[in-house]
């Protein structure tokens, strides 16, 4: 289904639903940082461990980048009623956008989110919200059954998990391990902004 069709059935968004992830938080910015500071990463972190991180699971991403510019999903209609892709500002900016087009109040939690240990590693480093940081290949959406949609994405080799559900109102709530961690902000710029500034 195209993204405006869905966009033309917000009421398909309901309170209840699970709201699932698709894809790895921040991992194209994780993988444009280590273009961009090759040596100091090699310092850091054994080859091997960089060589599996930054190349496992390209295909899948791969697949759902076509995906998305196409303006589909891989997965049955009828397991996802809409959806958002991810990008610039990252995980947190999709899920901003994704409830202020359905009108629709959210909760997530952040600690259940897919992300590689690289990004976490390189994120910790270069002092960067991983969350908040350039992704491709990934997407938010609304399911009622996110168990089962994410399941039949992880049947392709794709990251998914449920990482919280759709609520009544327009409340944007964060969680981190299950403990409330306060309200989504406004997207800010993307993390990887300032990677590039401190090499200019």
């Amino acid at each position: 289904m195209k993204q405006e069709e869905l966009e033309e059935r917000k009421s398909a968004v309901r309170p209840g639903q699970d709201l699932i992830m698709a894809g790895l938080a921040g991992f194209e910015g994780t993988r444009r940082i280590a273009g961009l500071h090759k040596e100091e990463l090699r310092q850091r972190f054994s080859p091997v461990f960089l060589e599996d991180q930054l190349t496992r699971g390209l295909e899948a991403e791969e697949t759902l980048r076509r995906f998305l510019a196409g303006g589909t999903l891989p997965v049955p209609e009828r397991e996802i009623s809409a959806w958002e892709a991810v990008g610039e500002g990252g995980v947190l900016a999709a899920l901003w956008n994704f409830s202020g087009k359905m009108e629709a109040g959210i909760e997530f939690d952040l600690k259940k989110i897919p992300v590689r240990q690289i990004t976490v590693e390189v994120s910790e480093l270069f002092h960067l919200n991983p969350y908040r940081l350039l992704s491709a290949g990934a997407f938010v959406a609304a399911a009622d059954n996110g168990a089962r949609a994410a399941e039949c994405l992880g049947q392709m080799g794709i990251p998914a998990a449920v990482i919280g559900r759709v609520t009544e109102g327009i409340a944007r709530r964060m969680f981190h391990g299950g403990q409330e961690a306060g309200f989504l902000e406004r997207p800010q710029p993307d993390e990887i902004e300032k990677v590039i500034k401190r090499r200019v």
